[in-house]
């Protein structure tokens, strides 16, 4: 049993099961989240039957990264074994990266970004991804499971530069909103009293729009949201989105349009710059007509080239007349800095592979 990622109220739980005193509960969960402590012998505050007791049904849980790439602009990208069934990573590893795409299907990445005043995890939720998009490294090597709210935690928690963070986006590999509990529970971990206590406000959550969920996420969370957006016309974005059919854009804004964004929590939208595909005026006109009211930020993110994939890179002009002409329109639009890219890094670019 794995003890870390587990919210006080299952800890309590384990607690009652075992006939430990309830306060144990709070008492893990300092020790696991606040001091950060990976072994139950370090738990000086626990009694000697009480940590033997442990040592026998469960462990903390959390594992280091296997392994790490730095790019030239200092961003760093960390690999992850998630496997169920601790398979072998010296194996995996000596596999040709042909292999190891599928024998590796356990391994996930996340990205730290270091900069003047922040430094920022992007995490991933799943091996893989179902939506499919046609633009995404992840989503051409299928999908291969949820993550659990340690396997996410543990990503944030297990890096080096972990004390340091002050941001943290859910915008690696997978959809949070098609694991949304583990997501949720993470978070929980991330914000409450008993675990980092981190603001809400540090955190954000992107989706493809998946509405069910996104409106359980903004029901019940106060963290930022973002959205992929990347074509403000249906059968366009359809095209190399296939939740647009089931999850219209325009049904998507509508119910963002329904929650106040004038207070601390914020919603942006990411937009992949394509040449000749989405990066002309009449896209530009088109996204302003349908975030039309809603208080927002829209990111435009130059699209990065990967092996196989048919699209290019909008032109430096493009991308700036399109900014110019959202923001002159009332529309705030930021082009988003690209980091990691030497290391396959960058946005829509991981793939959970050891190199």
């Amino acid at each position: 049993m794995i003890l870390f990622g587990q919210t006080l109220e299952q800890l309590q739980a384990l607690c009652l099961d075992e006939g430990f005193p309830k306060f144990t509960a709070k008492q893990l969960c300092d020790w696991m989240y606040k001091k950060r402590v990976n072994d139950f012998d370090s738990m000086t505050n626990l009694s000697l039957k009480i940590r033997a007791r442990l040592n026998e049904i469960a462990v903390v849980g959390r594992t280091s990264p296997i392994d790490c790439q730095t790019s030239v602009d200092g961003t760093k990208k960390y690999l992850f074994s998630c496997g169920d069934d601790g398979s072998d990573d010296c194996r995996l590893a000596a596999m040709p990266l042909a292999q190891s795409a599928e024998a590796g299907s356990q391994f996930v990445e996340s990205v730290y970004i270091p900069s003047s005043d922040r430094a920022t995890l992007c995490i991933s939720c799943q091996k893989g991804c179902k939506m499919g998009c046609r633009f995404c490294v992840t989503g051409k090597q299928g999908f291969h499971g949820s993550l659990t709210a340690a396997d996410i935690l543990n990503q944030f928690f297990s890096i080096p530069e972990s004390e340091q963070l002050t941001n943290v986006v859910y915008m690696g590999m997978g959809e949070p909103m098609d694991n949304y509990e583990a997501v949720k529970q993470s978070i929980e971990v991330l914000t409450s009293d008993w675990g980092l206590g981190w603001s809400p406000q540090r955190i954000t959550v992107s989706s493809v729009g998946l509405i069910p969920t996104l409106k359980r996420l903004l029901d019940e969370m106060r963290c930022h949201v973002a959205v992929s957006l990347h074509n403000p016309f249906a059968d366009e974005r359809e095209k190399i989105m296939p939740v647009e059919k089931a999850y219209p854009i325009a049904e998507v804004v509508k119910l963002l349009q329904r929650y106040d964004w004038h207070g601390q929590r914020r919603i942006s939208f990411e937009y992949i710059m394509f040449r000749g595909l989405n990066d002309d005026l009449r896209h530009a006109a088109g996204l302003r007509s349908l975030l039309r009211g809603l208080p927002c930020r829209v990111n435009l993110i130059r699209f990065h080239a990967s092996p196989d994939m048919p699209y290019r890179t909008s032109s430096d002009i493009a991308i700036d007349n399109f900014c110019n002409y959202l923001n002159d329109h009332g529309i705030t639009c930021t082009i988003r800095a690209s980091r990691g890219e030497d290391i396959m890094a960058a946005c829509g670019l991981l793939a959970g592979k050891k190199h």
